[in-house]
């Protein structure tokens, strides 16, 4: 979590820093702060809030001409949303300024020896730590800032990514990463610093992404430089070329990121699918599979890890595998995987999923993976994330950047690239009839054109979330496939609107759910007709007997639901496998408009951030 962005060069670097703070702001908004400087003066401004709350502050004060600027939104692990919690943070000499993401886990016992060695304090954050014990090592042992750097961040624990500078020596910063992201700009007149590429895509289109362990000196004047944090040698950077544009990251007349996200879903299906799904020869080409299709046909299982609605789609993707290739699939929580021993064979393949490519407990998840032999191949959206580089081989979504907190087209695209995965393995191991198959790649052809058709039933759902908007409760149930998409509509629902809800599988409601219904209980159902529809009718039957809300996600042409529900949404009709696809928009279109009418900030959901990349 946390934005960080930095400039050195010779720019105004206070708009750079501002705007690309703008971008970031969705990984964190407690508190926000700048520090600029040139050869003479520097100047700090923080605030509690957001950046609209740091411009303003900005525009009440003469600010200086300045050569270099860093800058951070934070989202609060160690001490509360508070000025002085805020980022930049500066040493007891005043001479070295940080800026931070992650924790230092070991930050008490540094911050005790400090105090001894007569060191003070004004905020609770370990940053303020971290800064401190690299002075100190920099004064007590006469080394360089760069050696000074490296020496210290081997003596802590935790999780960083900073951007640090010595007022004495202005031309220059040091940046360094360890499990959190890290991405440098190159131009001819400086160097940009970013936790992803977004705050500096319209300055150039030269990035270097830092590997774990790995440091960088900025100056200008001189060529990017690159060092090894444990053993201090020198590396060959990879240069890297960013295809995203400036439009792909701003609003385009759209309410909100998570609006216009939720209407590019098509576009970004479609994307995701186009060069691999080739439906005119029957067939899927997926060149990274291809490489590797022995290691697929030898599998004895496959283990998906993921967290959040990336767990939700790995579910999907079980499903899908199961039914399709008859490979067993387990679907495994990140943070549980990791921590729990998991017993893992030489044959099993594992598969990591995540929309930023730095979630820290799916990055521990994959080093865990690997230690015990097993194959990795990742699922991501961010071209050059951790993820990438950590696994053996994977494919890319292609869903464009997220800017909205909650996941829409991660989601989506995600279940594409499952179903493309499920398909090729059918396909290889000869586990469905070529007729079956040519159907199935013919629908998930097809499912772009029919999602651009739904979202014209947006106002159908906004005028049902206009009737159940001021309910403190709801319940989602689904079957088979839809199961998962119950599980990610309640989510949806919990993280912008503050709603609590569940989702179950609509067989278990007996076991417990059905004693919350009552009249004032929505309960939303996707009984489509594809799978197990008379199971479903029977539950419908049972929340109604109890006088709930029921709104019911129902193929079009449905009657016997119709009949019994309060609301209906219909969507097209498709093969069970398929359904996820359609399910899944309106909910999120339901979530959109109740939380717009509760006047929450959608985009911007309090206590989240977008990627989670510390425990």
């Amino acid at each position: 979590m946390c934005g960080i962005v930095a400039y050195v060069g010779e720019k105004n670097p206070l708009p750079i820093v501002l705007d690309g703070l703008q971008r970031l702001e969705y990984r964190g908004y407690d508190s926000a702060g700048v520090f600029i400087s040139n050869r003479n003066e520097k100047q700090t401004t923080k605030v509690v809030g957001k950046v609209a709350a740091l411009r303003k502050a900005l525009s009440q004060k003469v600010v200086i001409n300045a050569t270099m600027g860093m800058g951070h939104t934070r989202w609060a692990t160690h001490g509360e949303p508070a000025y002085q919690n805020a980022h930049p943070h500066v040493s007891n000499s005043g001479n070295l300024v940080l800026i931070h993401n992650g924790i230092i886990e070991n930050y008490a016992i540094l911050k005790k020896e400090l105090i001894l060695r007569g060191y003070t304090f004004e905020s609770e954050t370990d940053s303020e730590v971290l800064v401190n014990w690299i002075e100190e090592i920099q004064k007590t042992e006469k080394l360089s800032l760069a050696k000074a750097t490296q020496v210290a961040l081997n003596q802590v624990i935790g999780a960083f990514g900073i951007v640090l500078y010595d007022i004495k020596n202005p031309d220059k910063l040091i940046v360094a990463r360890l499990g959190s992201p890290i991405a440098i700009g190159l131009d001819k007149d400086g160097y940009f610093v970013g936790s992803d590429a977004t705050p500096f895509l319209e300055h150039t289109r030269e990035v270097v992404y830092l590997e774990d362990n790995e440091m960088a000196i900025l100056q200008p004047s001189s060529p990017l430089e690159v060092l090894h944090i444990q053993n201090g040698k020198k590396l060959d950077p990879e240069i890297q070329q960013l295809k995203w544009n400036l439009e792909n990251i701003q609003k385009d007349g759209f309410e909100h990121f998570m609006l216009k996200e939720i209407h590019e879903q098509p576009a970004a299906i479609r994307d995701t699918l186009r060069g691999r799904l080739l439906n005119e020869e029957g067939k899927i080409q997926i060149s990274s599979f291809n490489e590797h299709q022995q290691k697929f046909l030898n599998a004895g299982r496959i283990i998906i890890v993921a967290c959040g609605t990336s767990w939700h789609a790995g579910l999907v993707g079980e499903y899908l595998i199961e039914s399709f290739a008859r490979i067993p699939v387990e679907v495994e929580y990140a943070s549980e995987f990791r921590y729990r021993e998991p017993i893992l064979y030489s044959d099993d393949i594992v598969i990591p999923i995540s929309q930023s490519g730095e979630t820290a407990d799916t990055l521990a998840a994959i080093k865990l993976a690997k230690q015990a032999g097993a194959f990795i191949y990742g699922v991501c959206n961010v071209v050059g994330s951790s993820i990438s580089r950590e696994t053996n081989s994977g494919m890319y979504t292609h869903a464009g950047p997220e800017i909205g907190v909650a996941s829409t087209k991660a989601f989506t695209t995600q279940i594409a690239v499952l179903s493309l995965i499920a398909l090729k393995l059918a396909e290889i191991k000869e586990t469905l009839p070529q007729h079956v198959l040519r159907n199935y790649l013919n629908e998930l052809d097809n499912i772009p054109e029919q999602l651009e058709q739904l979202i014209a039933q947006k106002k159908i759902v906004g005028k049902i979330a206009q009737q159940i908007y001021q309910s403190t409760n709801c319940l989602y149930l689904g079957r088979g496939y839809n199961f998962p998409v119950a599980l990610e509509g309640a989510l949806k629902l919990k993280e912008i609107s503050y709603i609590h809800a569940e989702g179950y599988p609509a067989a278990e409601m007996k076991h417990g759910p059905i004693a919350l219904i009552d009249e004032d209980m929505p309960v939303i159902v996707i009984a489509t007709r594809k799978g197990h529809y008379e199971k479903i009718v029977s539950n419908v039957q049972e929340i109604k007997s109890r006088k709930g809300i029921i709104i019911a996600i129902v193929t079009q042409g449905d009657v016997s639901v119709k009949e019994m529900a309060d609301y209906c949404i219909e969507i097209p009709e498709s093969s069970a496998c398929f359904t996820p696809f359609f399910a899944t928009l309106p909910l999120q279109f339901l979530s959109y408009y109740i939380a717009v009418l509760r006047g929450c900030n959608v985009d911007q959901p309090r206590n989240l951030a977008k990627s989670v990349t510390v425990e």
